[in-house]
C-alpha cells in the first residue's frame, strides 16, 4: 500500500431539518390551532483514530466529506429525526490542522479514540412554538440551523517505540530488513528510503515498533533534501537509533550533521535517548582503524558507539539488547502509555 503522511480534506456537518407548519384537523374541532414538529438536528462530523491502518492514501481519493441533514418535522407535533453522524476513521497518531497547518486542533495517539469535531445544526422550531395568546394560528417556522464547515490538513506521525536516524546511506534499510519483516528498499545510493517503514522487532521474548525515516541532510530541519516533514515521524518514539556510516567520507562530520538537524527541528528531538551504532563495520578490515574511529566518534559523542554490520549481522544483537533496554520495561513503551492516558469519552471542539 501506497504510504501518504499528509492529505488536505473538506469536512461539513449536517444542517437541521426544517420546522412544521401544520394545524390540527379533527372531526368536531372547528379551530384545532398549530401543531408543526421542530426539525432534526443534524449529523455531526466525528473522526475516530483505529488500529490497523498506516498511511493516508485512502483520503487522496476521497476529500469531500458530508454529513446529512436532519429531517424535517411534521403535524401532530412530531420532531423529524436526527442525520447520522458521518465517522472518519484515520490512523492512530494523525494530527488534525487547520487551513494554514500552523495550528493542531485534535491529536489521535489512542486506538479508539473518538472526537466530535463539528457539530451538526439544530433543527428549525415547528409553527406550535410560535403560538402566542395574541397570535393563535401562526405560520412561521424555523428552517433549520446550518452545519459548520472547514477545510482541515490531517498529517501523520507515525508511532513507533524507536526511530532510526541517519545520513542517507547510513543502512537503516539494510538494518530494519535484517532486524524485522519490512522488507524496504536497499541501494547503494542516497535516498533509497523516500518513505517511513515500520516494522516490529521480535529479541528476548520482547517486542517493539521500530521506524526507518527517510535519510537526513544539512539543513533539513528547514526543508532541504527529503525536508523537515519526515522529521515528524521520530516525535513519538522514545529512543532514536543514530546509524553513522563507518564507510562515509567524514563519520564525525556525519554524526555531526544529524545531532544539529534534530536540535534545530526542536520538538525534544535532541533531548531523546540516543543509542549510537558505528554501522558498515564490516568494510573496515583495519582492526585498529575501526578502533580509531569508535575512538573518534566516541570523544564527539560522549558515548561508547556500538560496532555494526546491517549486512553480516556483527554486532546486531548488541543494538537491540541497548534497544530494548533504553525503551524500558513492558508497558512502557510510547504507545501503550498513550493508550493509559486517554479516555473513551467523546470531546466536543468547535472552530467557533
Amino acid at each position: 500500500m501506497h504510504f501518504l503522511d499528509q492529505a488536505k480534506i473538506f469536512i461539513r456537518s449536517g444542517a437541521g431539518g426544517p420546522g412544521a407548519v401544520s394545524f390540527r384537523r379533527e372531526k368536531f374541532v372547528e379551530y384545532g390551532g398549530p401543531d408543526g414538529g421542530n426539525g432534526g438536528k443534524g449529523g455531526d462530523i466525528v473522526f475516530e483514530a483505529v488500529p490497523g491502518l498506516n498511511t493516508l492514501i485512502d483520503f487522496r481519493y476521497t476529500q469531500h466529506f458530508r454529513a446529512p441533514r436532519g429531517k424535517g418535522g411534521s403535524g401532530s407535533n412530531r420532531t423529524g429525526g436526527g442525520g447520522d453522524d458521518l465517522i472518519i476513521r484515520v490512523p492512530v497518531g494523525t494530527q488534525l490542522l487547520d487551513e494554514d497547518r500552523e495550528t493542531v486542533l485534535a491529536d489521535f495517539t489512542v486506538p479508539g479514540q473518538r472526537q466530535i469535531f463539528l457539530r451538526g445544526g439544530d433543527g428549525g422550531r415547528g409553527n406550535l412554538t410560535y403560538k402566542t395568546s395574541t397570535n393563535r394560528a401562526p405560520r412561521q417556522h424555523g428552517p433549520g440551523w446550518p452545519g459548520e464547515e472547514m477545510w482541515v490538513w490531517l498529517r501523520l506521525k507515525l508511532l513507533a517505540d524507536a526511530g532510526l536516524v541517519g545520513l542517507p546511506n547510513a543502512g537503516k534499510s539494510t538494518f530494519i530488513n535484517a532486524v524485522t519483516n519490512a522488507k524496504a528498499k536497499v541501494g547503494d545510493y542516497p535516498f533509497t528510503t523516500v518513505r517511513p517503514q515500520l516494522g516490529v522487532v521480535s529479541h528476548r521474548d520482547r517486542e517493539f515498533v521500530l521506524a526507518d525515516i527517510p535519510g537526513l541532510i544539512e539543513g533539513a530541519a528547514d526543508g532541504a533534501g527529503i525536508g523537515d516533514r519526515f522529521l515528524g515521524h521520530i516525535e513519538r518514539c522514545r529512543v532514536l537509533l543514530h546509524l553513522v556510516d563507518a564507510d562515509g567520507e567524514d563519520p564525525i562530520e556525519a554524526y555531526r550533521v544529524v545531532r544539529e538537524e534534530l536540535a534545530a527541528y526542536g520538538a525534544g528531538l535532541d533531548d531523546k535517548i540516543e543509542v549510537l551504532a558505528l554501522n558498515k563495520i564490516d568494510a573496515i578490515d583495519d582492526e585498529e582503524m575501526r578502533e580509531e574511529l569508535m575512538d573518534m566518534l566516541e570523544e564527539e559523542s560522549g558515548v561508547r558507539p556500538l560496532p555494526l554490520s546491517g549486512a553480516t549481522g556483527e554486532g546486531l544483537a548488541a543494538v537491540l539488547d541497548r534497544l530494548i533496554e533504553a525503551i524500558g520495561p513492558v508497558g512502557g513503551t510510547s504507545a501503550e502509555s498513550a493508550h493509559s492516558s486517554a479516555t473513551d469519552e467523546e470531546t466536543p471542539w468547535s472552530p467557533l
